[in-house]
C-alpha cells in the first residue's frame, strides 16, 4: 500500500488521478507547490472602477430567481445587503446552488464589478462572512477528479505524517542570509498566515531549487573538467587554409567560434560546448570546420539533426564543402534498406568512414565507431538528455558539440548551461537581406492574399501557419485544415497548397516537405512542425495566423524559413491582439534581443518551451523574476562544492542527492 493512502480521503481511484500530477510519495505531496496564491480581503467598492474584480460579502435579502436558457444555461440572480448598500448578483451556470441560498443566508461573493448598475456577474459564491482579516489562498495546478481545495486538505495532512523532511542548503548558506527553515517554508507555503511570513517561506524554497540547479550544473562542470578527453594538436595554418578555400567569407563570430573549438580541442579536458546564434546565422559552417579538425586529428565524427530531411541537407552540404578533401561521409537513416545499412555500419567499424550523418538512429545499439571523437547535435534541445548520452558513450570521452538556433541572452546561457561553455554568433553572413516583418488585423486578409499571390506569380513559394491542428472550442482560431480550404479558394487555381502537422505519419511529413522543396507544392499550410525544417531557397514569404498565441521567440524561429536565398523576403503576422508586443517582431531580426523581450514579457517556461528534464523543472523558482538568486545561488554552490566539509561528506544528504540525480557513473 502506498503512503499516500494512509490520508484521508485517498484511496484506489484517487491514486492515478495523483499519479498524472506525478505525485507518488508524501514526499512528492509536500513538494507540489502552488502556482499561485489568491488574497481573499474585503473589497472598498467606494474606490472599485467599472469591470474591477472585487470580492464583497453580505446577507441574502431575497430568493434568488434562476432563468433556464437551455438544458446547459442557466442565470441565477439574487439581492444582498453589504451593510453599505444593497447589491444585485448575477451568476451563470450555478442553478444548483440555489437551494443553498434563502434570506437571511450569509454569503461572499467574488467577481465583476459593473459599477453603473450596482450589480456583480459573479464568478463564485462562497457560503458564510469574509474573515475580519485578509486570507491567502494556495491554489493548485489539477486534474480532472481532483479540485485544488482537495490537494490543500491532502497536503497539509501529509506534513503531519511526514516526520523529516530533508534540507539541502548548509546550515551556515542559512544563518548567512537570514532564511527560514525547510519544514516551516513548506508548511507555510501550503497555509500562509500573512504575506510576510510566506515571501520568508518563498525565499528558502527558491534559493533551495536553484542552489541545488546550480549544484548540479557546476559539480557537472567540474567532474567533465577532470575528464581525460582526447590531447590533440591541430595546427592554427590547416585550419586557416582550410577556412581559405571556402566558397565564402566567413564572420568575425564565426572564426571566434573556430578558434574556440580548436582550443577546446587541444586541451586535454572534454570539450562541451554550445554554439547558438540565429536561424541563418552560420552555425553549420563551424559544425563542418570543428569536424574537419577532428577528422585531422585522426578521429571519426557524428553529426545529428532532429529530422531525417535535415539529415540529408547536412549531409549535402558536408559533400559539397568537403568535395575537394579525401574526407568520406556517409549518411544513416532508418529508412535505408537493410544490406545498404549493413555496409555502412561495416565501413565505419572499419574506419572507411570519416563522418556520418544522420537522426538518433547514430546511436542504435548496432552502430559501432571505430575511433568516435567529435559529436555534434544540431537544434540540441530537441533530443533528449539520455539520447545525447547514448551517442557520446559511442566514442571514450568524444568532444561535445551543440548548435542551437534559439538564441537566449548570453547572461541567461552562462548560467543555465552551467556544465557547457557558450559561443553565440550574432553577425549574419555577408549579402543575406533582412526580412521584412509586418503586422495586419484580421480583416486586413484581402491584403495580405494579394501579396501571397504575388509572390506565386515571380514564382516564389510561402509558407501558412496556423496555431493548431483541428477545430476546438476557439472557433475563432485558424487550424490547418480551414485554411488549407481558404487557400484553394482563394489561389487553386494557380498553385496547388499543401498541408503539414504534427498527426502526420514520419513519412507523410518527409514527403510532404520533399514536395515543397521541388516546388511541386508552391503554398504549404502548416502547424509549427516546420520550425526546424530544411533550407528551401525559393521561399519567400511566412504568413502566421493568430500570432499572439506564440512566443516572440518562436515567431523568429518561424521567420527564419524565409530569407535564405538571394530574393528579399517577408513575414506577414495575423493578429487582432497583443499587437503591441509583436510589434517588437517589426522592429528588430536579432534573435537576443529578441529572446531578452521574450524573457522580460513571458518568463523563462515559453523561453525554453518543452522542458527535457527535472533541472529546469522548478516548483517555485522563476528564471527571469528570480535570476539574482540564481547567481547567488551559482556562486554559493561553488563555495560549497570546493570546500572541505563537501569533500568529507559532511553535507551527506546535499551530496548524496547531487551525485545521484547527474549519475556521475
Amino acid at each position: 500500500m502506498s503512503q499516500l493512502e494512509n490520508i484521508k480521503g485517498i484511496g484506489p481511484k484517487t491514486l492515478p488521478l495523483l499519479n498524472r500530477l506525478n505525485i507518488y510519495t508524501l514526499e512528492d505531496m509536500v513538494h507540489f507547490y502552488p502556482y499561485r496564491f489568491d488574497v481573499i480581503e474585503r473589497s472598498n467598492l467606494r474606490d472599485a472602477n467599472e469591470g474591477d474584480k472585487v470580492i464583497v460579502d453580505g446577507i441574502v435579502q431575497k430568493e434568488p430567481l434562476v432563468y433556464f436558457f437551455s438544458k446547459k444555461m442557466n442565470k441565477m440572480t439574487f439581492q444582498i445587503d453589504t451593510g453599505e448598500r444593497l447589491l444585485n448578483a448575477t451568476i451563470f451556470n450555478r442553478a444548483f446552488f440555489k437551494s443553498n441560498l434563502h434570506v437571511g443566508t450569509k454569503v461572499t461573493i467574488m467577481g465583476k464589478y459593473d459599477k453603473r448598475h450596482g450589480s456583480i456577474v459573479a464568478s463564485e459564491i462562497r457560503l458564510g462572512l469574509l474573515p475580519p482579516i485578509p486570507v491567502i489562498e494556495p491554489i493548485y495546478h489539477t486534474t480532472n477528479g481532483i479540485s485544488s481545495n482537495q490537494l490543500h486538505k491532502w497536503i497539509l495532512s501529509s506534513l503531519d505524517y511526514l516526520e523529516e523532511v530533508n534540507s539541502y542548503v548548509p546550515a551556515y548558506l542559512q544563518e548567512r542570509y537570514k532564511l527560514l527553515d525547510k519544514k516551516s517554508s513548506i508548511l507555510e507555503v501550503h497555509n500562509p498566515r500573512n504575506k510576510s511570513s510566506l515571501n520568508q517561506a518563498l525565499n528558502y524554497l527558491k534559493y533551495e531549487e536553484l542552489f541545488l540547479f546550480m549544484m548540479k550544473m557546476n559539480c557537472l562542470k567540474k567532474y567533465r573538467n577532470q575528464e581525460i578527453g582526447i590531447a590533440r594538436d591541430i595546427k592554427k595554418e590547416e585550419i586557416d587554409e582550410f577556412i581559405s578555400e571556402l566558397p565564402f567569407s566567413l564572420t568575425e563570430d564565426q572564426i571566434k567560434c573556430i578558434s574556440a573549438i580548436r582550443e577546446d580541442m587541444n586541451h586535454s579536458f572534454v570539450m562541451k560546448r554550445l554554439v547558438q546564434g540565429d536561424v541563418g546565422s552560420g552555425k553549420t559552417i563551424v559544425a563542418v570546420a570543428a569536424l574537419y579538425m577532428n577528422y585531422k586529428s585522426g578521429y571519426q565524427g557524428a553529426f545529428m539533426a532532429p529530422t531525417e530531411i535535415l539529415a540529408l541537407q547536412h549531409y549535402q552540404n558536408l559533400l559539397k564543402l568537403y568535395k575537394n578533401t579525401s574526407i568520406k561521409v556517409e549518411l544513416l537513416t532508418g529508412k535505408m534498406k537493410v544490406k545498404e545499412r549493413n555496409e555502412i555500419l561495416k565501413k565505419l567499424a572499419t574506419k572507411e568512414i570519416d563522418m556520418l550523418v544522420g537522426t538518433h538512429s547514430l546511436f542504435s545499439e548496432d552502430v559501432v565507431y571505430e575511433s568516435l571523437g567529435l559529436v555534434i547535435t544540431d537544434e540540441q534541445h530537441r533530443f533528449g538528455v539520455a539520447q545525447r548520452a547514448k551517442l557520446k558513450e559511442k566514442g571514450k570521452m568524444a568532444d561535445v558539440l551543440y548548435l542551437s538556433a534559439t538564441p537566449i541572452p548570453r547572461t541567461y546561457a552562462i548560467t543555465l548551461y552551467g556544465d557547457m561553455d557558450v559561443s553565440s554568433i550574432h553577425q549574419k553572413p555577408m549579402g543575406r537581406k533582412e526580412v521584412i516583418t509586418e503586422l495586419y488585423k484580421e480583416k486586413d486578409i484581402k491584403l495580405v492574399l494579394e501579396k501571397v499571390e504575388k509572390e506565386i506569380r515571380n514564382h516564389h513559394q510561402i509558407y501558412v501557419i496556423a496555431a493548431q491542428i483541428e477545430e476546438s472550442e476557439d472557433d475563432n482560431l485558424e487550424n490547418v485544415t480551414k485554411l488549407k480550404e481558404k487557400f484553394e479558394r482563394a489561389l487553386g487555381k494557380i498553385c496547388k497548397v499543401g498541408m503539414l502537422h504534427g498527426k502526420m505519419k514520419a513519412l507523410e511529413k518527409d514527403q510532404m516537405m520533399e514536395s515543397f522543396q521541388k516546388n511541386d507544392i508552391q503554398i504549404l499550410i502548416s502547424t509549427t512542425v516546420i520550425e526546424v525544417g530544411i533550407d528551401v531557397l525559393n521561399a519567400t514569404m511566412i504568413v502566421i495566423f493568430d500570432s499572439y498565441r506564440f512566443g516572440l521567440s518562436q515567431l523568429h524561429q518561424l521567420r527564419g524559413r524565409v530569407g535564405r536565398g538571394d530574393s528579399q523576403s517577408y513575414c506577414i503576422l495575423i493578429s487582432d491582439r497583443e499587437v503591441e508586443r509583436l510589434h517588437v517582431m517589426t522592429q528588430t531580426s536579432d534573435g537576443f534581443k529578441i529572446s531578452e523581450e521574450d524573457f522580460r514579457l513571458r518568463g523563462s517556461g515559453d523561453l525554453f518551451g518543452t522542458r527535457q528534464s527535472g533541472d529546469m523543472n522548478f516548483g517555485l523558482a522563476d528564471l527571469k523574476r528570480d535570476y539574482s538568486i540564481l547567481l547567488r545561488a551559482k556562486e554559493d554552490s561553488m563555495e560549497v562544492l570546493n570546500s572541505e566539509e563537501y569533500q568529507s561528506g559532511k553535507y551527506f544528504p546535499l551530496q548524496e542527492m547531487i551525485e545521484k540525480s547527474i549519475d556521475l557513473d
